[in-house]
């Protein structure tokens, strides 16, 4: 067995057990683009620096090109799997295939630099891209969400606290909190990018290539922002992916508090909605039932992305500089992470698009638990009565309403004021849940037309 690029100080094949415990091929050949696109920009870069001649830049760059086509086109399995080749990892691999189309010159393009920047580089490139993916899934799951708000932006439904009825809100109000989640997802990601979106190319192994290479020119090249400034850090460094999976588990986090409100509501207990059958199961043994799995698998799947960033957290925790092996460990977390995480944003527009909302349902649970009792100490005040008087008279009224088994609003004035001498006839008008709404009109607020112009904002943002 080959010990890949690095066989010269070494006599012999490596165990076969240490071989399956140290190569890579299996998982970074998803590299193999980035790769690419790093390894032209570099031969390109030595090129300026003298160390290649312009016609042994083309002839590289045409073999790479010829390799980034056999990605694209998916020759050989390489894009569904690892190739089944005994290269060591994706540089290996490629410099193994370029020597193979363009002869002895394929091995003067590593002049310069190591494994150990170009890894941290094409993870970056990968990193980018991975981000600006998840952006635009961020933006459609936002988009359904929006989208549901307008459709329930009449509908009265209990909001909770405690999973206790609270106050009446529309259902638009609950779809438009969870919309401003995924907004400031969708930022978190974008400010990310900005750290994910510096090159480390050119650091070499630690201390920086021996060679002219304008690493500004190399940035540019590669689309990054800037190139590293220490080249030490930039070798060992992986805050990008720490910060990039943070975004991700809260990413995650997000979704499975949504979907664990979905499956409440469609619980027979809550009853609010129904969801679309393509996106739902049945029991193998109970014909009636009809389960919330997408939800679930939502609610499921942000452990394994919370625990993606534990993993490289724990592996980044004591690490000395500069490039440490273990630093192949971050590649399986953030791949599987952000598999994930899409997978999870494109399925929330197949939950929420189909979502059927049972406005009655919704609006007669508002009515119960006396959601209102906040109207009333409201009122109060209004009346002239302190707060903490109201809340202590209101808080006796809704013991009596319990006894008489009946809501605040069917007690009589008479009863009413038994307890509280500043409650007249037109209390009823304060306690319908039209007026509770309508003095919500705050901005933020659950109000009718604070939450139009929320919904109108939140689609310009959009």
């Amino acid at each position: 067995m080959s010990r890949g690029l690095a066989q010269g100080r070494f006599e012999g094949d490596a165990d076969p057990l240490f071989r399956q415990l140290n190569d890579s091929l299996p998982f970074d050949y998803r590299l193999l683009k980035q790769d690419l696109e790093g390894s032209i920009a570099w031969a390109r870069a030595i090129g300026r620096a003298g160390v290649l001649s312009a016609e042994e830049v083309e002839r590289v760059v045409g073999g790479l090109r010829a390799l980034l086509a056999e990605w694209e086109a998916d020759a050989g399995g390489i894009r569904s799997g690892a190739p089944g080749t005994n290269d060591e990892d994706v540089h290996s691999y490629v410099e193994r295939r370029l020597i193979e189309l363009v002869g002895p010159l394929g091995k003067k393009l590593h002049t310069g630099r190591s494994r150990n920047d170009q890894v941290a580089t094409d993870v970056r490139l990968w990193t980018r891209a991975a981000i600006d993916e998840r952006a635009v899934e961020l933006r459609e799951a936002r988009r359904s969400l929006i989208d549901l708000a307008e459709r329930e932006r009449t509908t009265v439904m209990p909001g909770y606290t405690h999973l206790q009825r609270a106050q009446p809100i529309l259902f638009a109000h609950w779809a438009l909190a969870y919309q401003e989640m995924l907004e400031r997802d969708a930022a978190r990601l974008a400010d990310c990018r900005r750290r994910v979106n510096v090159m480390p190319l050119g650091s070499a192994a630690l201390a920086g290539t021996t060679y002219a290479v304008d690493r500004d020119a190399l940035a540019k090249d590669l689309g990054f922002e800037m190139a590293s400034r220490n080249s030490l850090d930039a070798t060992g460094d992986r805050d990008f992916i720490a910060e990039t999976l943070f975004c991700v588990a809260q990413a995650s986090v997000h979704l499975s508090r949504m979907a664990e409100d979905l499956i409440l509501f469609m619980t027979q207990e809550y009853g609010f909605v129904e969801m679309a059958d393509a996106v739902t199961s049945g029991s193998s043994l109970m014909p009636q039932k009809k389960n919330p799995d997408a939800c679930e698998l939502l609610r499921g799947k942000s452990g394994r992305m919370v625990g993606a960033l534990v993993s490289i957290l724990t592996t980044m925790k004591g690490l000395p500089l500069a490039y440490n092996k273990d630093l192949q460990e971050d590649k399986e977390p953030l791949f599987e992470a952000m598999e994930q995480l899409s997978m999870c944003l494109r399925v929330v527009p197949r939950v929420l698009d189909g979502l059927k909302v049972r406005r009655e349902v919704c609006r007669e649970a508002a009515l119960g638990g006396y959601s209102n009792a906040t109207e009333l100490a409201d009122y109060l005040v209004g009346k002239g009565v302190a707060f903490r008087d109201a809340h202590d008279q209101v808080g006796r009224l809704v013991r009596l309403a319990i006894e008489r088994g009946c809501r605040l609003e069917e007690l009589s004035v008479a009863e009413m004021r038994g307890v509280s001498g500043a409650i007249g006839e037109d209390v009823y008008a304060a306690l319908a849940v039209e007026a509770g709404l309508a003095r919500r009109e705050v901005a933020g607020g659950t109000g009718p037309a604070a939450v139009a112009a929320a919904i109108r904002a939140a689609r310009e943002r959009l």
